[in-house]
């Protein structure tokens, strides 16, 4: 066995060499996420939870951290995947908006297995808005059994939904059309004539009312920036249709106890207030929650027939691990990033 030695230095991977690789090979990202998730099932991870700083004299604020080990080398050199240790550091301050720029910013840091030193930091808003759209594209495949949707409804359309359509539009769903709600009908509208001009192609209409975006889909993505119920109209789900609850806290819980409910990892999802921790408070119990995304992977559950399909994806730190690693893995072998070699006191 070799002896542990320090990394010869610290890479930095900027947003532009992040968004590369993750633009060219959308493919690959979502295989990171599913292989995570199962590895996540099968015990080879360490997935503590979120930890949240808030700010006293700024309530709408916060910064999250999300430190996780993945373990997804495989059982030989030819199956892929890493292990990779590290952590994620996401601040969302909504007030950016207003001033032009983005919400959500991030970095991740990757730590070596054997002697805890980083060896790596990347730019991770990229990472994080990639792994939250493959994760909940990934569970539109696996619920729906295809990609396929004959109509599928948006209800928010702002970064989060633009990346579920560029995972749609690069992994060739095929769609016949797309329905648009948003509070905000001005971004609607900037969403369904970027819908028309990027595809995946498919009819694009904005609905004035949130039951527009439900009504005869199959799939709806639900991203928004709600942090109480808001969907609370039973009939909304009269379609049964596959739901994709990025947002988490949007339905009311009698909507989410009259679903099949899909999360990632049962103890993460059903806290903070999720609309699944409300139906929790509500019945005492969480035998609604029938299922982890690695259980409908692994073919272990199935959607009720007839029935709402609802998968909350409270978004793990490991899946940030397999696609930031993923992603630094890609980079280096293409000789990218900056590397700091006198970065570490050694």
């Amino acid at each position: 066995m070799s002896t542990p030695h320090p990394p010869a230095g610290l890479r930095v991977i900027g947003a532009a060499e992040v968004a590369a690789q993750i633009d060219g090979n959308r493919e690959g990202t979502l295989t990171a996420v599913r292989r995570a998730y199962l590895a996540h099932a099968a015990g080879a991870t360490a997935n503590p939870h979120s930890s949240f700083l808030r700010f006293p004299d700024r309530p709408s604020d916060r910064i999250i951290a999300l430190p996780a080990f993945l373990d997804d080398t495989g059982e030989t050199e030819t199956d892929g995947g890493g292990r990779w240790s590290g952590i994620k550091w996401i601040a969302s301050y909504p007030g950016n908006v207003e001033h032009g720029f983005p919400r959500a910013s991030a970095t991740m840091v990757l730590n070596d297995y054997e002697t805890g030193y980083p060896y790596a930091v990347l730019e991770a808003s990229i990472i994080s808005a990639t792994r939250t759209a493959a994760s909940a594209v990934l569970g539109a495949e696996e619920l729906l059994g295809g990609r396929r949707a004959r109509r599928v409804g948006f209800v928010g359309t702002g970064l989060i939904s633009d990346h579920v359509r560029m995972f749609l539009r690069d992994l060739g769903w095929d769609v016949d059309e797309f329905v648009l709600f948003d509070t905000v009908t001005a971004n609607a509208e900037r969403f369904a004539a970027t819908l028309a001009a990027d595809g995946p192609s498919g009819a694009v209409s904005v609905v004035d009312d949130v039951a527009g975006a439900f009504a005869g889909c199959d799939l709806v993505v639900v991203a928004t920036v709600a942090g109480t119920p808001h969907l609370t109209d039973p009939a909304l789900l009269a379609d049964a249709p596959v739901v994709l609850h990025i947002s988490l806290r949007d339905f009311a819980p009698e909507l989410i106890l009259a679903a099949t409910n899909v999360t990632d990892d049962v103890d993460h999802a059903v806290r903070e207030r999720t609309s699944l921790h409300l139906a929790e408070q509500l019945v005492g119990h969480r035998d609604f929650v029938h299922g982890t995304i690695a259980d409908v992977v692994r073919g272990d559950l199935r959607r009720g027939p007839g029935r709402a399909a609802i998968f909350s994806p409270f978004g793990l730190g490991v899946l940030d691990l397999a696609v930031g690693g993923w992603v630094h893995d890609q980079v280096v072998a293409a000789g990218g990033g900056r590397v700091i070699t006198d970065f570490h006191a050694v």
